[in-house]
């Protein structure tokens, strides 16, 4: 994609304050760095805060450069803290979404209210961990916050976040979970904190711990996903709320719901993007997001009428059809809007699923039987894209003969969907535990079929991800798998593609034994129907994207990546392969040297659910001058028929010295999963 177009000419000049430390009322200390106008002590300005665990410093500096210098050039002080035992700040960091991290964000907020430069209210923005927190500390309310943008977020931690899907157990909860062990063990910066850094790095070393042992030891949907899940009373979340994310995002269903059930005013925004920000995602087209932000800001933070909310609470692109590619730089499509949105009695048609077939009309024909080797999904998309790479879906006509098919007739006229997609069955297992996955794609009449949505159901979680009830052996039982909300059109001539499976790897972890589905006559798959309408061309276009000036750097190796499938022709065994190497860069404005390589292996054999294990590792790699900082981290997780073998090895080098090693080896049972 092309380079992100600079906006310089701001209407305010801006001044940097490169580290400021906010005290805690316990006494830490936390690390934030400001944009603000520099005449802001005189004219005090609104602000913008961005409160995370991902180094300031180094981690999210690129973006960073790109999207608070520009808030501050129109008259906001952009701000961006490193969260307790993180980055630059002090303490240790125990896990996600901690209580202390929201007592923490509302002494940030007081804080920021009460600094001379700041008119006495904040927003909030981020993405991922910065979108989830943001809801979480507008629910606490806190006087001075006044407006949320929340990107790739959840109101729900247990139904859509990185540990489950639909009950069944996914493979991201070990690949994050090794990422965010690695970055919660890297050290703080010598240039910030002084002679001090070594003492503040072996106290997180020491304290801040292996995180995914609390999410593996929580399987149901308990007290440990509800603190930090705004569902649970989304009244507590009162003050404007703007949701945005994208279809091939893991984020995405959240939003739909919390237009259908937030009290306050709200809006949402779907594009075609990953996991990243619309000014600079991908696949595009991007948008000019930012100056979209600050409409958003000038309405609810200066009390300026926009004019943003007249306008319809949804805005989402219907994605025209696609060939099958791992890797999307654009999808063509159209903007609609919703001016309100309800899940339930939407436009919809029913297919009635026989052999082999959809039906427009009810269907003759017996049971179906889904039963997929181990290794089914392999050429499904990442469960949460980031667009940049090849993490999307490739042909799904190669799971031909793995998982369980149905072919609409050739449509006679353009379709087009916007909402969840639905199958409803009675189904019976042969074993207590069982997932079953459904696959939606559009066919194309040369064979090819291109990923609509998908979704995944733990039948033990049927009637409830907090109550799991084991199926019975032969007993049929009415199941509904919701997948993914999408905007997709169908053209004339395609086929309307179902895959069923009881198997999605690498990205869901199998059921304990091999399972055989039957599914009585009468099972159905439901579209969510949106047909065009007139206004819908009358929607007037983003602005285009722009952002301030990126980071300077240097690129002094080069980096790599690899994504593969390898099969070992004697063993059976299939390994899954995810590698990245940024190389070494260096950054200008701190002469700091960076490198991350990370890998993600998964290893399965068609045949044996217990044979499916992942291992994930990290290596970060700090260094300015004689200064050099290392971290390795290295987490297994096999799924065995009783248990979670998990195994984790962390390690830290302070130059040439090894300065901590520690092991973990624990057996988590498995609980309906």
């Amino acid at each position: 994609m092309p380079a992100l177009p600079v906006r310089t000419d701001f209407p305010r000049k801006v001044r940097e304050i490169e580290n400021t430390w906010i005290e805690m009322p316990d006494g830490v200390k936390l690390a934030a760095r400001i944009w603000l106008p520099e005449d802001a002590e005189k004219n005090p300005v609104p602000a913008i805060l961005e409160y995370l665990p991902y180094r300031k410093r180094d981690g999210t500096v690129e973006r960073d450069h790109l999207t608070h210098p520009y808030f501050a050039g129109f008259g906001y002080a952009g701000v961006r803290v490193d969260m307790r035992g993180t980055g630059d700040s002090e303490g240790v960091c125990k896990g996600e979404y901690l209580r202390q991290e929201q007592d923490d964000g509302i002494a940030v907020i007081d804080w920021l209210a009460r600094q001379p430069w700041c008119a006495g209210t904040v927003g909030m923005i981020g993405i991922s961990w910065g979108g989830f927190n943001g809801l979480q500390i507008a629910a606490r309310k806190p006087p001075a916050l006044k407006a949320v943008v929340t990107l790739c977020s959840t109101d729900d931690r247990y139904a859509d976040d990185i540990h489950f899907m639909g009950g069944a157990c996914l493979t991201d909860k070990l690949a994050w979970g090794a990422t965010a062990f690695a970055i919660a063990h890297t050290p703080p910066d010598p240039a910030i904190v002084g002679a001090r850094w070594r003492d503040m790095w072996r106290q997180r070393l020491e304290g801040n711990g292996l995180w995914l042992l609390d999410w593996f030891g929580h399987q149901r949907r308990d007290d440990f996903y509800r603190q930090g899940s705004i569902c649970e009373n989304y009244a507590d979340v009162d003050i404007p709320v703007y949701a945005v994310g994208g279809w091939v995002d893991g984020y995405t269903n959240p939003i739909f719901r919390m237009m259908e059930r937030l009290p306050g005013p709200r809006k949402a925004l779907v594009g075609p993007w990953g996991h990243k920000y619309p000014h600079f995602g991908e696949p595009g087209p991007r948008i000019g997001f930012l100056q979209e932000c600050l409409r958003w800001w000038d309405q609810h933070l200066k009390g300026i009428d926009t004019g943003i909310m007249d306008e319809p609470m949804i805005r989402a692109w219907i994605q025209d059809p696609a060939a099958p590619a791992p890797y999307h730089a654009e999808r063509s499509g159209r903007w609609v809007a919703e001016t309100a949105w309800k899940t339930a009695n939407r436009p919809a048609q029913t297919f009635t699923l026989a052999p082999g077939r959809l039906e427009s009309g009810a269907a003759a024909g017996g049971a179906i039987t889904v039963a997929s080797p181990q290794t089914a999904g392999r050429y499904n998309q990442s469960w949460c894209s980031y667009g940049a790479g090849p993490d999307q879906a490739l042909d799904q006509a190669r799971e031909s003969g793995e998982m369980t098919m149905f072919l609409s007739d050739p449509l006679p006229e353009d379709v087009e969907i916007l909402g969840f997609p639905m199958v409803e069955a009675e189904v019976a297992s042969d074993r207590p535990v069982a997932n079953l996955i459904a696959v939606l794609s559009a066919a194309e009449p040369d064979g090819t079929s291109t990923l609509v949505s998908f979704g995944v159901l733990n039948l033990t979680h049927r009637k409830s991800h907090g109550e799991p009830e084991p199926m019975v052996p032969g007993k049929s039982e009415p199941v509904a798998v919701q997948l993914n909300v999408i905007g997709q059109k169908f053209t004339k001539g395609q086929r309307i593609r179902l895959a069923l499976s009881t198997s999605l790897w690498p990205m869901v972890f199998p059921a304990p034994e091999p399972v055989t589905l039957t599914l009585r006559a009468g099972a159905r798959l439901t579209l969510p129907l949106r047909p065009a309408r007139p206004e819908d061309a009358d929607l007037p276009d983003f602005l285009p994207a722009e952002a301030a000036a990126p980071l300077a750097f240097e690129q002094l190796s080069p980096g790599t990546s690899e994504r593969s499938v390898k099969q070992d022709l004697v063993t059976g065994l299939e390994t899954y392969i995810r590698y990245g190497d940024t190389g070494s860069v260096r950054h200008t404005h701190t002469a700091m040297t960076v490198r991350y390589r990370d890998e993600d292996r998964f290893v399965i054999h068609p045949d044996d659910p217990n044979s499916a294990h992942g291992t994930c590792t990290w290596k970060k790699s700090y260094a300015r001058g004689d200064w050099r900082a290392e971290v390795d981290a290295t987490v297994s997780v096999r799924a065995l028929e009783k248990v979670w073998r998990i195994s984790a090895e962390l390690v830290a080098r302070d130059g040439e010295n090894e300065i901590f090693r520690r092991d973990w080896n624990e057996d988590i049972a498995r609980d309906l999963v």
